[in-house]
């Protein structure tokens, strides 16, 4: 049984509130019966298991809207990029997936790798307040960012020639050059974005119950079996 008083501080109201990112495909998919599914889905409702704590899912289109709605305290629980800005509300685990951030651009871009992007006049659409926005604030010298809503929006946006090119998660950059001639997706990456549970800055018990919950399911190889399961590449599972 779990002691009150940790239970207290990892769901305050008596419910384990989780935030969920459905910006993210490879984290999170809204399933047939509207109910979040991804590993980020199955990984909250084993921990609210172990717990013996009733769940409320929160759904958002982007990790900026996760992030920011932490402001009015909606959630105990999200699963977001580890990045130092979030760092200032957000307390994190070790990743349990690590992914790419990368570029598409059109097939007769000159641009063979991430850096090449980073010139004067280039304009990259982005998913405003996403790991890959807040990475490339901090890195690029040249490029103008151009932030939308979403990463879909984004991706639109590109797609209809409002900008050059688009950085996002590269699974998701994959679906969209292949179902539109004419793009492609670099082959490095600008960021390696890991992929972490959360909890708000201030409850050091609840982090440290959740890390352990995490250490223990990378070590059991159940993160790569929940990606294979949830139709995601068993690869991107961070090392235990």
């Amino acid at each position: 049984m779990t002691d009150p008083d940790l239970l207290a501080e990892i769901a305050p109201t008596g419910r384990l509130r989780v935030a969920i990112n459905y910006g993210n495909i490879v984290l999170a998919q809204e399933q047939a019966d509207g109910t979040p599914g991804g590993i980020s889905a199955v990984l909250a409702r084993e921990l609210a298991e172990r717990l013996g704590a009733e769940i409320d899912f929160a759904t958002y289109s982007s990790a900026g809207q996760v992030t920011a709605a932490l402001a009015d305290a909606p959630w105990d629980l999200a699963f977001l990029a580890v990045d130092p800005k979030r760092a200032e509300t957000i307390a994190f685990t070790a990743p349990y997936v690590e992914i790419e951030g990368t570029y598409l651009v059109p097939q007769a871009s000159s641009c063979a790798a991430c850096a090449e992007v980073d010139a004067p006049g280039v304009r990259v659409a982005v998913g405003q307040g996403t790991a890959y926005d807040l990475a490339l604030s901090r890195t690029a010298e040249h490029v103008e960012l151009v932030r939308y809503d979403t990463s879909p929006a984004a991706v639109d946006a590109y797609l209809a020639g409002e900008t050059d090119v688009v950085a996002g998660v590269r699974q998701p950059l994959d679906r969209a050059a292949a179902a539109h001639a004419g793009h492609r997706v670099l082959a490095d990456r600008f960021t390696a974005i890991g992929q972490a549970m959360a909890v708000p800055r201030g409850r050091d018990a609840a982090l440290s119950y959740v890390s352990a919950f995490l250490a223990e399911v990378l070590g059991s190889g159940r993160v790569t079996q929940i990606l294979a399961d949830t139709g995601q590449d068993p690869a991107l599972a961070a090392q235990g």
